[in-house]
């Protein structure tokens, strides 16, 4: 079996399960997790390797120098021998630092790009520390990856506007695990108005609360549970509270997967409010609408970057304006009025999931793209 290493500098975090689904539905591939720091447990069974294995203290310096330099000679030591086939670098941060190593290795790199890394303008990027190779050395990852794979149409068309080469820069969405999310049955479903987000700029959390704010008095037993956490969450906490629902308003922080998805099938719906920020960043897709569709539960987001892609307005839910809480609280009320359009809605967003979107399928085709290619890097 082929071994593909899975680049992510900080490996394993809470926000970004997609990446170990994804890699965990491989079958012809074995994944190897390749990184700096684990911020979690690695899947049962998976290898993993990562840069504080190096060290016995703190391994702060090396990766202070690593990030300063790109060297990949520390990722040489980690993989001590071990063949791979070729290395995907999950972000086009990643991607950058992934690529000196590949070359070193001489296997191919793939990269996929999530949102931000497309996105947020170059000026936001030095801001940055962590970011600033990648804004200086994107365009040498541009001509020399041998294949950029993108979470949306929207970032494909970003990508190509910065230079990146068409023939090498394609749409694959990751997908969601169709056949382990079980739709939900109508009796699950509570008044809950759920909010799934870092607690960021990005995310529009604000226009939520102030959409819900105006829909509270009409609809007396619908509350807001936000999972989550980030910089926002004290002044969004303070935003409820001069909005008058702060008591109908739950800020659950940062939650397991597996918990996530529990509320999920309590949901009436799933609100994804993103904009675009002054920076330039912009929402790439959304994969907890993908999850939430999966389940059976319609999605209200803004009509913006990868969202639409996600969500088929009027059919799987409502597509609104960024930054405007009195469209989005119209649509909420809609929903929240009327059953039947959350049920019909809800069934819609599962065929299509199941149809564009299924994991297993996705996977099917990643392979197909290694197995291309790895043959032509041969």
């Amino acid at each position: 079996m082929r071994r593909v290493a899975i680049f992510r500098h900080n490996l394993f975090k809470i926000s970004e399960p997609f990446i170990t689904q994804q890699a965990q539905q491989l079958r012809r591939y074995a994944p190897l997790y390749l990184g700096r720091l684990r911020y979690g447990a690695a899947p049962e069974g998976a290898e993993s390797l990562a840069l504080q294995d190096l060290v016995t203290g703190s391994p702060l310096p090396l990766i202070a120098r690593q990030m300063l330099t790109r060297n990949p000679e520390p990722y040489v030591r980690l993989l001590a021998g071990r063949r791979l086939s070729l290395i995907h670098a999950h972000f086009g941060v990643e991607g950058v630092y992934a690529l000196p190593l590949a070359q070193r290795l001489g296997v191919p790199l793939v990269t996929t790009f999530h949102g931000f890394d497309a996105t947020l303008s170059t000026a936001g990027l030095l801001c940055n520390p962590a970011w600033v190779n990648y804004a200086l050395f994107r365009g040498r990852l541009a001509r020399q990856g041998d294949l950029f794979l993108c979470a949306s149409g929207f970032i494909r068309e970003r990508l190509l506007g910065m230079g990146f080469p068409p023939e090498r820069t394609r749409v694959h969405y990751i997908g969601v695990d169709c056949g382990a999310i079980i739709p939900r049955e109508a009796a699950e479903e509570e008044p809950v108005i759920l909010h799934v987000a870092r607690l960021e700029p990005v995310k529009g959390t604000e226009y939520l609360i102030r959409a819900f704010a105006a829909v509270a008095g009409q609809h007396k037993q619908a509350r807001l549970v936000i999972i989550g956490d980030g910089k926002l969450r004290r002044s969004l906490e303070a935003l409820a509270k001069s909005c008058g629902v702060a008591e109908r308003v739950e800020f659950l922080g940062a939650m397991p997967h597996a918990q996530v998805m529990g509320w999920m099938r309590r949901a009436a719906m799933l609100v994804l409010p993103s904009v675009r920020t002054a920076s330039g960043r912009v929402e790439g897709l959304g994969m907890v609408m993908l999850e939430a569709a999966a389940t059976g539960v319609p999605g209200i987001g803004s009509r913006l970057g990868g969202i639409p892609e996600g969500i088929a307005d009027g059919e799987t839910g409502f597509l609104v304006p960024e930054r405007d809480p009195e469209a989005l609280a119209a649509r909420i009320g809609e929903l929240l009025a009327d059953q039947a359009l959350r049920r019909r809605m809800g069934m819609a967003a599962c065929r299509r999931v199941e149809q564009s979107f299924d994991i297993v399928r996705q996977t099917a085709m990643l392979e197909d793209i290694y197995d291309s290619v790895v043959k032509e890097a041969a």
